[in-house]
């Protein structure tokens, strides 16, 4: 009409610095929003034991944060930094501060629940872990160093989704590694998204290198929590073998057709596996019809499962193929 055309970017006719200006006003309302929504549900946690004979009051064993889990008074947190102590002292972001108790911890992740008394409590909103993306702008909350005057915030990205820790018992920890400074004190603090849901918990830093920090994935932390308040500790699926890597090699000396699988060199006595038939010189192949290539897999398939479930086995016995169904059990401590 009359020549006239028609742009479909509403900014086209501003000039750019204009566009920064907003775009930066629109970032930084972004981030005090979600800090605002989030800060209410951040809590510090400490954790004191007896007083020694050479020291004149409680020796202070672990600093760190915690996040509101719900109204109950349920507060999550990291396991290192209440292991040890014999009393939790909970402050809120308000300032007042409450005595806490540890329901349950789990090192092999490194949560830990505590249950406070107190009817004004705002749990955090959590969203899901699954989305993130690398790149992703988040938000670290909590009180680095233990030091006074409320929680502090610092921000970065998610620098990587499939980071593994080595855990205490040759375990890897699938971990979130971000670039928002996390340091002493931060730990069991959330990482949150620009929406200001938690989108993990805050839980290593590596001291001597510079902007890295590691979290645990919202979803498998509250997983781990809920174990813990229905449990007071989490229930791992249980097979009850030990067993070796299969290779060429070890293929070679006995005779094995798989040149991949888990060669079972000891069964638990009365564990699920025994139970079951599995016997020692048997090669696991796969589990559900999931090939299991290694022993580090045959541990991540049992982690998807549950306690109690049934689950098929094919095993490879004196160059046969067989099925085995067993009842996985529970992880004795």
């Amino acid at each position: 009409m009359g020549g006239v055309t028609y742009s479909s970017n509403p900014w086209s006719t501003y000039p750019s610095s204009t566009i920064k200006t907003h775009m930066m006003s629109q970032l930084q309302e972004a981030f005090t929003q979600a800090v605002e929504r989030a800060s209410e549900s951040v809590v510090s946690v400490s954790a004191t034991s007896s007083p020694s004979r050479s020291y004149c009051g409680p020796y202070r064993r672990g600093i760190g944060s915690g996040v509101i889990l719900d109204e109950r008074g349920h507060i999550l947190t990291s396991q290192h930094v209440i292991s040890g102590g014999e009393k939790t002292i909970i402050t809120l972001s308000n300032g007042h501060v409450l005595g806490g108790s540890v329901i349950g911890a789990d090192e092999e992740t490194d949560i830990a629940v505590i249950k406070v008394e107190s009817g004004a409590l705002k749990p955090a909103d959590f969203g899901n872990s699954n989305e993130l993306k690398v790149g992703q702008p988040v938000l670290a909350i909590g009180n680095p160093l233990g030091l006074a005057g409320g929680p502090t915030v610092t921000s970065g990205v998610v620098s990587s989704l499939r980071r593994n820790l080595r855990a205490g018992n040759g375990n890897s920890l699938k971990m979130i590694q971000t670039d928002a400074a996390v340091n002493p004190g931060n730990s069991g603090g959330p990482l949150l998204d620009l929406e200001g849901t938690v989108v993990a918990i805050n839980t290593a830093m590596i001291p001597h290198a510079e902007g890295i920090g590691f979290a645990v994935p919202i979803n498998e932390a509250l997983e781990i929590a809920k174990q813990i308040i229905e449990h007071g500790r989490v229930q791992r699926p249980w097979l009850g073998i030990t067993g070796y890597d299969v290779t060429q090699a070890l293929a070679h000396r006995y005779g094995l057709s798989a040149f991949q699988g888990v060669f079972v060199v000891e069964l638990s006595p009365d564990g699920p596996a025994e139970a079951a038939g599995l016997k020692v010189g048997d090669v696991i192949l796969s589990i559900e019809n999931a090939p299991v290539t290694d022993l580090r897999y045959l541990v991540e398939l049992l982690k998807a499962r549950r306690s109690e479930e049934s689950i098929e086995m094919e095993v490879e016995r004196y160059g046969k193929r067989i099925q085995i169904r067993t009842t996985l059990g529970t992880r004795p401590f």
